[in-house]
Parts: structure tokens; sequence; C-alpha cells
């Protein structure tokens, strides 16, 4: 019953997406317990965790290295593309090369949890990303979009620290002392994590009602594509370079969603409301997407590693 309840996740974002809209009151209070549900998220995925799985990381620097050049590559060349395709503003292209231009999200790490994927990958990759988006952020804007921006690097770690690093570190850590205790509770923590999201997903569509009534479609075209190719594109390519389908799906998300409520709030504090559109809208639209996708993919055990993946990964 959990597993199928788990199973319809797109569903259940979608659903709740669209209530959100229609009645936004259920959920605008909600927005203090985004990051506490961010960081029960990021608890749940750390018990499922020990520190064996991050050694395996370690050896794994190759499906690393590929994941974060292609977080800085494809995405905001691919928003720059999609932005002159489509004959955009100055501010239009600025507020989607900063969503491109930004680390990937901590909603990886919970679509890879979901997917079966490697959960310890996609946590590294996102560590790692965020980090060299300290500089590589208004670097890739500044030279794409001819704007520059100050990145908070310090609120940029320590959210990073809160949300994800410790929470995953405390789960990892009770995993390891008491593995029979979460052993008899591991089947729900999937539940979990799904009822988390979905209501983050809901209280970021009733927040925005507004600005999703109001801005062009063109930019929500633009947003589903740019979000679509990074999937898609991280997924090939990793598998081009012959990684295993689970390391490939860790990179497909990895790549393919960001750190959009960064480039929301960059957007706002130094360019203008119209520049904001596009984080906030891929802020939406990512989530659903990626349960989507994390759905299809829980569905579909991964193929073993071979031998000659093995030799390309480490």
């Amino acid at each position: 019953m959990i597993a199928r309840i788990t199973q319809l996740f797109p569903l259940w974002a979608i659903a709740f997406s669209v209530l959100a809209y229609v009645q936004p009151t259920l959920f605008v209070d909600l927005k203090s317990t985004i990051v506490p549900l961010l960081t029960i998220i990021m608890l749940a995925m750390g018990l499922t965790l020990t520190p064996t799985d991050f050694g395996n990381v370690a050896r794994s620097k190759g499906a690393i290295t590929l994941g974060v050049i292609l977080q800085f590559s494809v995405m905001p060349i691919l928003a720059l593309v999609i932005s002159l395709v489509m004959g955009f503003s100055p501010e239009q292209t600025v507020g989607m090369v900063l969503v491109g231009s930004v680390a990937g999200g901590t909603s990886s790490n919970v679509m890879a949890y979901l997917a079966k994927g490697d959960v310890a990958l996609s946590i590294s990759m996102t560590a790692i990303s965020t980090l060299l988006g300290v500089v590589l952020t208004p670097l890739l804007t500044g030279f794409l979009a001819g704007k520059t921006v100050d990145v908070p690097v310090a609120a940029m770690l320590l959210s990073l620290v809160k949300i994800v690093l410790l929470p995953v570190g405390i789960g990892v850590a009770i995993n390891t002392l008491a593995r029979p205790a979460i052993k008899r509770i591991e089947n729900i923590l999937p539940l979990v994590s799904m009822a988390a999201i979905v209501i983050i997903v809901a209280i970021v569509v009733a927040l925005n009602k507004d600005n999703l009534a109001v801005q062009g479609m063109a930019i929500a075209v633009a947003v589903i594509l740019h979000n679509g190719l990074g999937l898609a594109l991280g997924y090939g390519l990793a598998r081009l370079f012959g990684f295993e389908p689970t390391v490939c799906r860790t990179i497909a998300f990895e790549v393919g969603l960001q750190n959009s409520g960064l480039a929301t709030a960059l957007a706002m504090k130094f360019f203008t409301p119209v520049a904001a559109i596009p984080g906030t809208l891929f802020s939406v639209w990512h989530n659903i997407s990626g349960s989507i996708l994390a759905g299809y993919w829980s569905r579909r055990q991964p193929e073993e590693r071979d031998s000659a993946q093995l030799a390309v990964e480490s």
C-alpha cells in the first residue's frame, strides 16, 4: 500500500499544485515550513545511507567530474540559446541565465532517492556544485548575459550545511548506530519524503499565484524546454560515457534540476521582478517534471553494472 502511494508521486504533485493555485490560502501561511520540510527530507535520506556509501562515491571521481562539468555547461548554455531563439528581453534573458548558472538544487537529491539513483553521489555533486557556484554563478551570468551579480556566499554555505549536510550526517549516524530500529521503519521513509516535497511544491505555487497568472506563456515554454533538455542531456551524455543507469539517473537530476530559489532571490535583489519569473516557474515545474520522471524510474529497476562501466566509473 505504501509503495503504491509513493509510485503515484507525480499525480500527488500535480493535484496539490492545482489545489494550491485554486486555494492558495491553504498553503501561503506554511511558507516558514519549507526549510524544516527540506530538513526532514534530507534526514530521511540520511537514514538510508551508511559511511560506506560515501566511501564508494570517493571512488567515482569520473561520475562526479562529469556531473559537475555538465551542470555548469549544459544548463547555462541552454538558457542563453533558448532565450535568443525566443527573442527574450534582457531582463527575461538574465533571469533564464541565472537559473542555468546556479548549482543543482536539493530537490535533485530527493528525486535521485525516489528514482533509485545514487543518493550519496547526488548529495556529493550538489555539495560540490554549490561550492563552485559561489564563483561560477556570477562569472557565467556576467559572461553569458552581460550582467554581474554578487552571490551571498555565507548564506549559501550556511544553507547547505543546515539543509543538506547536517541532517544527512545525523541520519547516517543514526542508521549506523541503530540499524535494526531503522530497518523496521525504512519502508515508510520514501512516503515521508514524497509527502514533504508535495507540500513544498504546493507552497511554492500558492506563494507565486499572481506571478503565474500574469506572466506570458513564452517563459513557461522556455522553462519547460530548459528543464526537459537538461534532464535528457544529463542522462544521455552520462550513458554515452558508459556509466551505469543508476549513475545516469543521478546525473540527469543534478543537471536538470536547479537551485531556482536562489536564482529567483538573486533576480529580485539585483535585477527586476521580470527577471525573477523564470526562477519562479522553474521552482514549480522542475519539481513536477522531476517527480514524474522519478515516479517512472522508481518502477524500473536499474541494470546491474558491468565490468566496462566499472572501469569508466573508476
